[in-house]
C-alpha cells in the first residue's frame, strides 16, 4: 500500500522544510477548517470517528495491515505489542463513549453545536456554548502513539484545524491515522497536518507557534518550560510533563487461583508498550503477611514475563539502552549475593528482555523500563506511600489489586496523597477515553465558553 503525499510527514526523510512551508500549511488548515469542519455537527463527527475505529479493528483493513507490517521497523515495537495497543485504543472509540465524554466534559453532548442548558442553568435562564481553538498545535513527545491519536480525536470534536508535530521518527502511526481519517472523509483529512522534525528547531517552530491559537505538548518538564517561553502571549498552552506510576497489591488479593490472575495482570502492565509510558509501573508494592509473600510474587512475576517474552517479544534496544540495563542488573547481582534475605533478582538469560528485582526496602526506584520492574515488600499502603515520598505530586497512575470492600478506601487514600488516576491492576496503560489526563478535564482547558443570559 503506497500512501499519497497528503501531509508533510509523507515527504522523503531528506526533504527540506522551511518557515514558509509551515506558515502556508497553517493558513491552509485555517481555510479548510472554515470550509469543511467548523459547521459540522457533533453527531456526524462521532459517527465518522466510530466508523473509522471499527475499520481499524478489522484484520483486513489496509491501514491496520500496514501498521503491523511496517510498524516494527518504524517504531521498534513488535507486531504483537502494536496490535494489542491499537486494539485497546480503537475499542474505546465508540459513539457511546464519545457521547459520554462530551457530557462529562461539557455538561451536554451538543454544547459544541448550539447554546444548551443543563437543569441548573435552565432555572437561571442561562445557556452556554463551547468552541474550540481555530488552529490547534500538538507537540507530540515520546514513542507511544495513543496519546497523540487521542489529541487528534479531541481536536476533531472541537472543530479545530490541527497541526501535529512529531519527533523525528515518531510520525508513523499518527500519519497512518490521519490517512485513515482522510480515507473516511477527505475534507476532514484536509483539516489535519502531520509533520516531524527534531524538537527545538526554532526556525520551524517559531512560525508554527505564531499561527497557533492553542498549543498542547507532552515531554519533560524542561521541554515544556522551553516551549511555553517561546509562545506569544495570546496563545493558550496545555502541557503534560513527566510522570511516574506504580502498583499496589493487597495481601487479601493473593489467595488460591486469584494469585495467578493478579500476576498475569501485573505482567500485562509491564509489557504494555514495553513499559515506556508515564502510566507504566516502575514498582509493584506487595503487602506482606498474606499467603503469598512479596518475594514469591516477584518470582512468579518473573516466570510470567518469561512466558510473555516467548509469545510477544520486547522491542530491540539500542546498544546504550541495553548496556544500561546490564549495568543495573550487575548492581543487584552484587547486592543479592551479599544480602540474599533483602534482595533477589531474576532476568532473561542471554538478553535484556525482562528483569525483576525484589527488595524489602520500600524506597521507590525509577526503573530502566523496557520490562525492568521492581517488587517491594511493604506492611501496608501507608508504608508504600512513605517509600514513594520522592514522587509525591509526580505520580500519574496507581494500579491496585484488592478486594472490593478494601479498594474504595485504598483509592481514597491514594487520592488524598495526590494520585490523579487509580485503576485495577492490568489496566494501567489502558485508560478510558474519558480519563482526565494529569487530573485535568480533557476539554476544560481547550475550549472557550460563551454564556447566554436570557
Amino acid at each position: 500500500m503506497n500512501l499519497p503525499n497528503y501531509f508533510l510527514a509523507d515527504l522523503p526523510d531528506d526533504a527540506p522544510l522551511n518557515a514558509a512551508m509551515i506558515t502556508e500549511a497553517c493558513q491552509t488548515l485555517r481555510r479548510n477548517r472554515a470550509q469543511y469542519l467548523a459547521g459540522r455537527s457533533t453527531p456526524g463527527l462521532i459517527r465518522m470517528l466510530h466508523s473509522t475505529a471499527e475499520n481499524w479493528l478489522a484484520e483486513d483493513y489496509p491501514f491496520r495491515q500496514l501498521a503491523l507490517k511496517d510498524g516494527p521497523a518504524q517504531t521498534g515495537f513488535s507486531a504483537q505489542t502494536l496490535a494489542h495497543g491499537l486494539d485497546d485504543f480503537f475499542k474505546q472509540l465508540t459513539a457511546e463513549n464519545l457521547d459520554a465524554l462530551l457530557v462529562q466534559e461539557l455538561g451536554h453532548a451538543q454544547r459544541l453545536d448550539e447554546f444548551t442548558a443543563n437543569s441548573g442553568a435552565a432555572r437561571d435562564h442561562r445557556a452556554a456554548l463551547a468552541r474550540g481553538p481555530e488552529l490547534l498545535v500538538h507537540i507530540a513527545g515520546g514513542s507511544l502513539p495513543n496519546p497523540t491519536l487521542t489529541s487528534i480525536v479531541l481536536g476533531l470534536l472541537t472543530r479545530s484545524a490541527q497541526f501535529v508535530k512529531c519527533p523525528r521518527g515518531g510520525a508513523f502511526l499518527p500519519r497512518l491515522f490521519a490517512h485513515s481519517l482522510y480515507d473516511s472523509e477527505p475534507k476532514l483529512g484536509a483539516c489535519l497536518e502531520i509533520a516531524a522534525w527534531p524538537g527545538g528547531s526554532e526556525a520551524l517552530e517559531a512560525p508554527l507557534f505564531a499561527e497557533a491559537d492553542c498549543v498542547t505538548a507532552t515531554g519533560t518538564d524542561e521541554t515544556l518550560a522551553k516551549i511555553q517561553s517561546r509562545l506569544p502571549a495570546k496563545t493558550r498552552f496545555l502541557g503534560h510533563g513527566h510522570k511516574v506510576s506504580f502498583g499496589f497489591v493487597s495481601k487479601e488479593a493473593l489467595h488460591g487461583y486469584n494469585t495467578k490472575k493478579i500476576i498475569s495482570r501485573a505482567a500485562s502492565d509491564v509489557v504494555a508498550w514495553d513499559q515506556l509510558g508515564c502510566l507504566s509501573p516502575h514498582v509493584f508494592y506487595v503487602q506482606a503477611g498474606g499467603t503469598v509473600a512479596p518475594e514469591q510474587f516477584a518470582e512468579q512475576l518473573a516466570a510470567e514475563l518469561a512466558h510473555r517474552e516467548a509469545t510477544g517479544p520486547r522491542r530491540q534496544l539500542s546498544a546504550e539502552a541495553a548496556a544500561g540495563i546490564a549495568a543495573r542488573r550487575a548492581l543487584y547481582e552484587v547486592r543479592a549475593a551479599h544480602s540474599p534475605d533483602s534482595t533477589r533478582h531474576w532476568c532473561s538469560p542471554d538478553s535484556t528482555a525482562w528483569t525483576v528485582v525484589f527488595e524489602s526496602d520500600p524506597l521507590f526506584q525509577v526503573s530502566c523500563l523496557n520490562r525492568f520492574i521492581y517488587v517491594k515488600g511493604v506492611r501496608d499502603l501507608t508504608d508504600a506511600l512513605n517509600g514513594a515520598d520522592a514522587v509525591q505530586g509526580k505520580t500519574s497512575t496507581v494500579g491496585i489489586a484488592a478486594p472490593e470492600h478494601l479498594a474504595r478506601e485504598l483509592a481514597r487514600e491514594l487520592a488524598r496523597w495526590g494520585v490523579t488516576r487509580v485503576c485495577p491492576l492490568g489496566e494501567m496503560q489502558n485508560p478510558p477515553l474519558a480519563w482526565r489526563h494529569d487530573g485535568r478535564p480533557s476539554f476544560g482547558d481547550m475550549v472557550t465558553w460563551t454564556d447566554w443570559e436570557q
